[in-house]
């Protein structure tokens, strides 16, 4: 499992590797507090969104975390952020989370395909044998949105963090594993095709 920055293209998004040279494009799409309400993090201005992108490139330069920008591939355009993290060679695991995309952008193809993307290079480049998501238990949208993917929810982790304000956090955690990743391939390409 070689743990490295890439590029994941398709037919609606691309997925770069982040840099801090993003920020500026970040920062277009970034800075509606309405995305960060379900998050860890608090991201108010550009100081915040300059902070969480360095703090997801310190977690890559430790081993942790493949970050990347999320770019509509007919445009060009920056439209959010998505990354690896948790990532755990000795286990065969890797979680994606950390996903935002800006409101305009939101429910249509680009996410799909990037977590299309992004679960291909986990289970046939990476060979995991599982694949982690989470999101605040007060998270309908996003619970909803990960039953669609076809992953699976295996429960609620009560107290799981304090977020940035000081909440205490439950988070709803699902998977999917090995077993199921050609059964859940097929389902996105199929949403994908819809889109066409």
């Amino acid at each position: 499992m070689i743990v490295e920055p890439v590029t994941l293209e398709g037919k609606f998004v691309r997925l770069e590797p982040l840099r801090v040279d993003h920020l500026p494009a970040l920062c277009k799409v970034g800075l509606d507090e309405e995305l960060w309400r379900w998050t860890a993090n608090i991201v108010k201005d550009e100081s915040d969104l300059e902070r969480y992108v360095r703090t997801a490139l310190a977690d890559q330069a430790a081993g942790k975390s493949v970050p990347f920008v999320t770019i509509e591939a007919a445009t060009g355009t920056v439209v959010g952020s998505t990354r690896f993290g948790n990532i755990d060679p000795v286990n065969k695991k890797a979680e994606i989370g950390w996903t935002w995309i800006n409101p305009h952008w939101q429910r249509t193809a680009i996410n799909t395909e990037a977590k299309l993307l992004m679960l291909t290079h986990a289970f046939e480049t990476w060979k995991c044998i599982r694949v982690e998501l989470k999101t605040d238990a007060n998270n309908q949208q996003s619970r909803d949105a990960m039953t669609r993917l076809g992953a699976v929810e295996e429960g609620t982790m009560r107290n799981h963090m304090i977020i940035e304000s000081g909440r205490y956090r439950d988070s709803v955690y699902f998977s999917i594993i090995d077993s199921e990743w050609e059964a859940v391939k097929a389902g996105l390409a199929s949403k994908l095709a819809e889109r066409d």
